[in-house]
């Protein structure tokens, strides 16, 4: 028998959660190394198979490999990269922020910990909505308070100035994603207005003599609109709030990019300089050949909008099939439902199971319950909203089309209805 080690280790790590969407992606994985046919919409991701990255992308990565850019880029991204984004930006949102406003990371991660690093102090507090993507998680690396603003459907999933007013006052950073991960809906502009004149007032009061409350505001996926659905962003909406406003963006869902990992956060330039710092001592730099590639792909306007067009056409082609195959459903008397797609690569659906009977006698009392029987009667893998912080009774599921295929959606809507079929109500 080995001795007994002592293997303590900090309170931070001993009590830091684990992913749901992760537990979830090893069933799967193992019932289809098991030979089951499983419908994967659990994934945040592409399959590169159906969304390849742009072909002039690649051809420009495989060129900067082939000409040898494989040395330490600059802590805050190539100067080349930082001029092509803030091009971008330019052309593309009307968005003015200089090269040395601009980093450059190793995809969104690491800008959204240096972001809360650079704002927070331990116990200071943060505000943000659920369902969200792992800004729980974020505020446990930084010691900070959450407080969490629970949305609801009548919303479409997204906070409101007046759910966010009684804690503006305690307030260090607000932490807001539109298109949100996980419902793929928006910020309209009178919504995120009203947040903006919200903070903007909670900082004339605070003057000097209190740290300002800054909104961090992740846009991954602001290229990815579909039908008459617009983005908004709060500086473009109150230039004042370009004092108090971190962007989050990058190359990695707008070009099905997730694995070349170019991310990229805009902002003050003092908080910029300082998040660079941090990063800089993590070591969290995007490799030096995508970068290089990146910044001459960014350049070409006509390109990226050729691009941009197939690609979303692909996406909302899947996320409307799924939209109105869910809607056929509720029609029939099924106790499901959906929000009509709006932005990203997801589709927020609705399976209210709990109190149902299966075939065989057993109650679907919780949410799991639920996501187990979706899984084993229709091969239907989609993540419950209580991953992304949500109550865990909550009935509502992200559904993701980055790995769907297009030609197996009736098929699984055939599969989905003879389950649904087989529960009876309690």
């Amino acid at each position: 028998m080995e001795p007994l080690v002592n293997q303590r280790v900090s309170e931070m790590a001993e009590n830091l959660v684990g992913s749901e969407i992760i537990k979830l992606a090893g069933e799967v994985k193992e019932k289809i190394k098991n030979g089951e046919k499983i419908y994967n919409l659990t994934i945040g991701d592409f399959n590169p198979k159906l969304f390849p990255i742009p072909a002039e992308l690649k051809q420009e990565i495989i060129k900067a490999y082939q000409a040898d850019e494989t040395n330490y880029p600059a802590a805050n991204g190539i100067e080349e990269l930082r001029e092509a984004v803030s091009h971008f930006l330019h052309v593309n949102e009307r968005l003015e922020y200089k090269p040395s406003q601009i980093l450059i990371s190793g995809g969104a991660r690491p800008l959204i910990y240096a972001t809360f690093q650079t704002i927070l102090d331990s116990g200071d507090t943060v505000v943000f909505p659920v369902p969200s993507w792992n800004n729980n998680h974020y505020s446990h690396l930084t010691h900070c308070k959450q407080v969490l603003i629970e949305t609801t459907a009548e919303t479409n999933f997204m906070p409101t100035a007046e759910s966010i007013q009684p804690h503006i006052s305690e307030a260090n950073l607000v932490a807001l994603c539109s298109p949100l991960n996980p419902t793929g809906t928006v910020f309209t502009e009178d919504g995120l207005r009203k947040i903006c004149d919200l903070i903007i007032e909670e900082n004339r009061k605070r003057g000097d003599d209190r740290k300002p409350v800054y909104l961090m505001f992740d846009q991954i996926y602001w290229t990815l609109t579909h039908g008459e659905t617009r983005h908004f962003d709060p500086v473009t909406i109150n230039p004042e709030m370009k004092k108090y406003t971190i962007f989050i963006d990058g190359m990695s869902k707008a070009f099905a990019a997730t694995g070349v990992r170019v991310g990229w956060a805009f902002g003050p330039q003092k908080l910029i300089d300082k998040m660079r710092a941090i990063l800089s001592h993590i070591g969290a730099w995007s490799p030096k050949a995508e970068q290089v590639a990146s910044a001459h792909y960014l350049n070409n306007n006509e390109q990226i909008e050729n691009y941009l067009f197939s690609f979303k056409n692909e996406i909302n082609k899947r996320l409307v099939a799924f939209y109105e195959g869910m809607i056929a459903l509720k029609e029939k008397g099924y106790q499901v439902d959906a929000i009509a797609p709006q932005a990203a690569i997801y589709l927020t659906v609705k399976f209210d199971l709990t109190k149902h009977v299966t075939a065989d006698g057993k109650e679907l009392s919780t949410t799991e319950d639920v996501t187990q029987y979706l899984l084993n009667e229709a091969g239907l893998a989609i993540v419950p909203f209580y991953a992304f912080g949500a109550p865990r009774k909550s009935p509502w599921y992200r559904l993701s089309v980055g790995t769907a295929v297009y030609e197996e959606i009736d098929e699984l809507f055939t599969k989905l209805e003879t389950a649904l079929s087989q529960l009876k109500a309690v």
